[in-house]
């Protein structure tokens, strides 16, 4: 069945297919309409569901683990202040092993206070144990809300998923998109079993301490269990397309790589702009590249590495910033390739803050840096680069005469 539908919508389509037990939902922009959506669902009885209104974001996730913890497929949603606002639970989450779906509508953190969308939020918590993957359109949107359960349920993996989808520009921008039938949802993803539940029959300790005799092996074992989800997200995507008819490419996508003297690094929705932007290159002779990362955790150091060797100088085009360092995505991919021996001139472009257009002229602006690097392999000491910030002119309040107004 095709629908043109926004990404909230398409995403929620998609949860609905995946037939969760629990959803606890709070609303905050841009995200109130998947949940918003879902509550339709859950009324009109096309969804069997526990629903549960609470008072806040960090009730959401608290009520997530709880309904997990009894072993039931739970989702819910959050954006920005408000994931910050769960960030206490998030380890709890992940920590108890718990294998829970959250859509993340990416938005701007405050202050100044925004609306909009960039990637701040989830990029400052990538450290708290969840898998993180980023859409790039609303059908990926969709197909990842079913792809993510069968991630995370896996036994091999079992730990929370945060599925990114980029505020406003795709969750409230409309889209034609393809929903599997129920049938192909339900061959693809099966009911949720697992072990790690309260039992009366068989009691265990699920809200455990381990202090520092056994605590190095808990985390161990989180770190080994998350990079054993790089094999998982191959199979399980691999199964999808035999099902539902939809391949993906893999934690990374690469784009005209083979032979590329430059490449733009990105992820989330830019990468539509960037493989158009190559394309034009591509035209007129110049030797460009794109890469996409799919899933930034785990961290697909080795298909990086893989996809940018010989290439003569790489870019990083993120939502982001560290403030006082770079973007969190050019430290990662540095980082991937330094540990593959591979340390070619690098640029991090930084753009889209708080819903900023990246346009057509600023990302060919990046590819035009990156070919000079490229060519003259000069390494600058300060490889962070603001998209448009020359043509705003910042003034602090107090720079200001007469202070704040």
């Amino acid at each position: 069945m095709r629908k043109f539908l926004s990404g909230n919508e398409a995403f929620a389509e998609g949860v609905r297919l995946a037939r969760p037990q629990v959803i606890s939902a709070y609303p905050i922009t841009p995200q109130t309409t998947v949940v918003e959506a879902l509550s339709v669902m859950v009324e009109e009885g096309s969804l069997d569901c526990e629903y549960l209104h609470v008072e806040s974001e960090h009730t959401a996730l608290s009520a997530a683990i709880g309904a997990a913890a009894t072993g039931a497929r739970t989702f819910t949603a959050t954006s920005s202040q408000g994931l910050l606002y769960m960030a206490e639970c998030l380890t709890y989450a992940s920590g108890g092993r718990f294998p829970i779906v959250m859509m993340n509508a990416n938005r701007a953190l405050a202050l100044p206070w925004n609306i909009y969308g960039d990637q701040r939020d989830s990029l400052s918590l990538l450290d708290h144990g969840w898998i993180q993957v980023y859409a790039e359109n609303n059908q990926e949107a969709l197909d990842l809300a079913l792809m993510a359960y069968a991630v995370a349920e896996d036994e091999r993996v079992s730990l929370p998923i945060m599925v990114n989808v980029d505020g406003f520009a795709l969750t409230h921008t409309y889209e034609s998109v393809e929903i599997p039938s129920a049938e192909e949802a339900d061959a693809f993803l099966p009911s949720y079993r697992t072990d790690n539940q309260f039992d009366f029959g068989a009691p265990k300790n699920i809200g455990y301490s381990a202090g520092p005799e056994y605590n190095r092996y808990y985390q161990y074992q989180h770190h080994r269990d998350m990079r054993a989800a790089e094999a998982v997200i191959a199979e399980v995507e691999e199964r999808f397309a035999e099902t539902v008819g939809r391949q993906y490419p893999g934690m990374v996508e690469t784009y005209q790589c083979d032979d590329a003297e430059f490449v733009l690094v990105t992820l989330g929705s830019a990468a539509g702009l960037a493989r158009d932007v190559v394309d034009g290159l591509r035209a007129a002779g110049k030797r460009a590249g794109m890469l996409r990362i799919r899933y930034l955790r785990p961290m697909p150091d080795r298909l990086i590495a893989h996809a940018l060797e010989g290439v003569r100088a790489v870019g990083v085009l993120e939502q982001d910033i560290s403030f006082g360092a770079e973007g969190t995505v050019f430290t990662n991919v540095l980082s991937a390739l330094a540990r593959h021996g591979a340390c070619p001139p690098a640029l991090n472009f930084i753009g889209g803050l708080g819903g900023d257009d990246i346009s057509r002229a600023q990302m060919e602006d990046a590819f035009a840096a990156l070919e000079q690097l490229a060519a003259t392999q000069e390494r600058p000491i300060d490889p962070v680069r603001f998209l448009g910030i020359d043509d705003v002119q910042v003034v602090s309040a107090s720079a200001t005469e007469g202070g704040a107004r």
